[in-house]
This record gives C-alpha cells, structure tokens and sequence, in this order.
C-alpha cells in the first residue's frame, strides 16, 4: 500500500499534493475515486481557509490543497488518486490580488499563488448585486475554478478600461471584457 493509500483525510490530501510530479498541477480532472464524504474545510469569502473552525495558518499548506481542489456539479472537492472530499466554499476559492499588463495583455495573481492570463479562456465577469448595485468581478482560473477579483484590482482595472457606448471595457488575450456601466449615465 502507497502512502498516499496508508493515510486519509486531510494528511491523506497533502501526501498525495505533495507527490505531484514537477511544479506542475495534479491531474485532478483525471483522477476519479469514489467520494468520501466531507472534510471540515471551508473557504471564506475573503479567500481564507479554515479547517475545523481554526484559519490554517501555513501559507505552503493552503496552496498544497489549491493544487488539488477541483469543482465538480455538486461542489467543490479536495481529491487525491484514491479519496474525494467535499469542502465548503462560500464565494469563489481564489481572490486575484494583483493585475499587470504585460503587452496587451493582463496577468493576474491570484492569493494561492496562481498567475493568470486574461482572455477567452480565462476569461472575466462581473456579477452585479441586485440589492446594492455593487460589482462582483471574477476571472476564470482554471477547470471552472474562480477567482474573485479583490477590490483594488477591479479599481485598477477601471482605470485601465476604455469607455465603449456607455460601457467600459478592458482588453487581454485578445478578447474584451465588459466590466459595467461608464458611469456617465448613458448605460
């Protein structure tokens, strides 16, 4: 028996992330074990991880988990070769921190780690509320996982856009990405 197989819950999770191969991501879309219930994790809305009520604390660990966190249609799960976990996420389970242009284009950091490259397939979208009007943007990024853009960063991205009939919009990867009403009442 592996030590990943030797081992279960969350010791079990980051055995399994830690035997990735390379500085690569799991395949976790391929991996398929049977589900094993839930884990006590949860993923607050401002991108914090707790695990049984306590913040974890290691910034390693928490991008350990991130490498192999996968949504699937009932929710999102930590998934190793041999175990699927669900875990509770209240919004999205990244938050993008920092953009930069680089060319044309714009690259996001997200607070696990991840850089992402806006475009089609990593696209952005904003949600708004609809009892306060306040934007909620997000960025694709990667296999239906979410980033929540922070709120600097969508400051920093209206700078950036340029106002199209009454919208504003920003440009990467050779797609635009509408991010709401210009704000001259025209919309």
């Amino acid at each position: 028996m592996s030590e990943t197989q030797s081992k279960s819950g969350l010791e079990g999770v980051a055995a399994a992330a830690k035997q990735a191969p390379g500085r690569g991501l799991p395949p976790v879309h391929l991996w398929n074990p049977a589900h094993c219930g839930e884990i006590d994790i949860v993923i607050k809305r401002n991108g914090q991880w707790f695990h049984e009520g306590t913040p974890i604390g290691r910034e390693a660990l928490v991008r350990l988990f991130s490498t192999v966190l996968r949504k699937d249609p009932d929710g999102f799960h930590l998934v190793t070769p041999v175990e699927k976990m669900k875990i509770t996420v209240e919004d999205a389970p990244f938050i993008a921190v920092r953009v930069d242009r680089d060319g044309e284009d714009l690259v996001f950091q997200t607070n696990v780690g991840d850089e992402v490259r806006a475009g089609p397939e990593n696209a952005l979208r904003v949600e708004t509320d609809p009892d306060t009007g306040e934007p909620r943007p997000y960025l694709h990024v990667r296999r239906g996982l979410e980033a929540l853009v922070a709120r600097p960063v969508f400051y920093e991205l209206v700078e950036m856009a340029e106002e199209a009939a009454g919208r504003l919009e920003v440009r990467s990867g050779g797609a635009a990405f509408d991010l709401g009403a210009s704000g001259d009442g025209e919309a």
